[in-house]
């Protein structure tokens, strides 16, 4: 079709389509500040609206002087107006360098298939300068492909990715990894055919990221090949402390039968490698279950947290903990309620639960706004600048929340922003066979914010991505919040 446009019109239609995406985010900066988002100690700083795609995990890496965004999504299809091209869901790329005015740079088709079943969900990267065997001037992202294999890329020219390698493909699986930057281990949320669970751990070293070395197979006792019974709840995502922590932190749930499993990395890795139940639990030091209604979608450890409360106490003023999030799955509040839980683990083999918090639901009455209302994820980034002071919570219809964690025995809210609606908004599809098992509303097919994943950057900045389609908002703190950080340690 476009070969039979003349030459004159080519060039008029590439005019056209520069001067709009030029256009693209002072319009969205505009429409934001007309409609009135709701805000206490929070303020909108830019807006990318990510071609209207439904957004999962967000990685923030600063190569060289840029600060570039690299952004998951779940499945769908859309028009990449870069191209002109109806593409499947994959990973964005923009340039966040001037927050104010990002600039989208490349999106890299995913897997067909809606939501879950498609798409390129998760993505990490880690620059060529800490990978003990990769060429030291490269960054490199991992992502997953769908649910079926995990992708190795060299983006180091961020608008020029080049494909390096495919790991495990033909996998019934995907979720969200962990990828050591300074080893090069990496913790592959993957659906091995030959397990009972479509998500359990393949350990790979990723140390030279363009050739994969197969580590081991890791998942709960039950899960494994051979093995007979109730199969247990399948993986999420870990999070590593690496060498030096010695501490790998599983959260398999969602929103039900969760388990915070604490493993050590250096038996996880070295330990026999064949999944018996005997070589499975070898390197476990702990595991928690959650409540049948609760789920660990993320457990985010704070380790040394000194508690002022217990100055004069001879023993416990500094105490470690993980901090547990659900994530809440049906509209309308159809489930149990799904919150942030504050794990202490100073004797580690023993964790017990010391705190919650969760929005209340009453304030706006989130239950009848639309789409879904609890917790989804929180930030992972381990920057100086809000560690063990300020957590960040994708809350989905209320928005990302912002808690004082500074005593996790006692965490308080400090600061909110919730975006308005706005033209790319959809109302989330309830899963096929769920309208008639759940005692859905009209309030079900209602557009709400879905803000779904959050992360920050080392220079304090927040980006919160939507569920619903509508875009990636690049926040700020204010006020009272803001003072709560340690600006010393921000990064230019």
């Amino acid at each position: 079709m476009l070969k039979r446009i003349d030459r004159g019109t080519r060039a008029v239609l590439a005019l056209t389509l520069i001067a709009a995406l030029g256009m693209q985010n002072a319009w969205a900066e505009k429409a934001e500040k007309a409609e009135s988002a709701e805000a206490q100690n929070m303020k909108l700083v830019g807006y990318s609206d990510l071609q209207a795609r439904t957004a999962y995990q967000p990685t923030i890496q600063k190569q060289g002087n840029r600060w570039i965004a690299y952004i998951g999504h779940h499945g769908d299809k859309k028009i990449n107006p870069l191209n002109g091209k109806m593409e499947d869901n994959g990973t964005s790329i923009i340039d966040v360098t001037d927050p104010k005015h990002p600039q989208y740079l490349a999106h890299l088709p995913g897997e067909e298939g809606k939501a879950e079943q498609g798409g390129a969900q998760m993505v990490r990267i880690c620059s060529g300068a800490t990978l003990p065997k990769a060429d030291k001037n490269k960054f490199y992202m991992l992502r997953v492909f769908g649910n079926q294999s995990h992708e190795v890329w060299d983006v180091s020219e961020p608008a020029k990715p080049t494909l390096l390698t495919t790991i495990g493909k033909g996998l019934k699986g995907t979720h969200k990894n962990f990828w050591e930057c300074d080893t090069g281990i990496a913790y592959l949320v993957s659906g091995n055919p030959q397990w009972r669970t479509n998500r359990m751990t393949q350990i790979y070293d990723l140390s030279d990221p363009a050739k994969p070395v197969f580590i081991r197979d890791f998942g709960l006792i039950g899960q494994q090949p051979g093995a007979g019974g109730p199969v247990p709840i399948s993986l999420h995502g870990p999070i590593s402390t690496g060498p030096k922590g010695n501490r790998v932190f599983f959260g398999y749930g969602t929103n039900t039968e969760g388990v915070l499993q604490i493993v050590d990395r250096e038996k996880l890795l070295n330990g026999a490698k064949d999944p018996t139940p005997e070589n499975l639990l070898y390197p476990q030091v702990a595991r928690l279950d959650l409540p049948p209604m609760h789920g660990a979608h993320t457990v985010f450890p704070m380790f040394g947290v000194d508690i002022p409360e217990f100055a004069h106490n001879h023993l416990g003023r500094v105490r470690d903990f993980i901090v547990v999030t659900d994530e809440a799955i049906q509209k309308e509040c159809m489930e149990g309620r799904q919150m942030v839980w504050f794990v202490d683990i100073t004797t580690e083999t023993k964790p017990f639960g010391v705190a919650s918090w969760t929005v209340p639901e009453t304030k706006e009455n989130f239950c009848a706004k639309g789409g879904r209302f609890g917790t989804h994820s929180s930030n992972e980034n381990m920057t100086p600048l809000y560690y063990k002071k300020l957590m960040f919570f994708a809350h989905f219809n209320a928005g990302v929340r912002v808690l004082d964690v500074r005593n996790p025995m006692n965490p308080k809210e400090v600061a909110y922003y919730i975006p308005p609606l706005n033209a790319n908004t959809v109302a989330l599809l309830t899963p096929p066979g769920q309208e008639s098992a759940l005692p859905f509303t009209a309030a079900s097919k209602k557009r709400a914010i879905q803000t779904n994943n959050v992360e920050v950057d080392e220079r304090g900045y927040i980006y919160i991505v939507d569920r619903a389609n509508s875009g990636m908002h690049i926040l700020e703190l204010t006020g009272s919040a803001r003072k709560i950080a340690d600006w010393s340690q921000a990064q230019k």
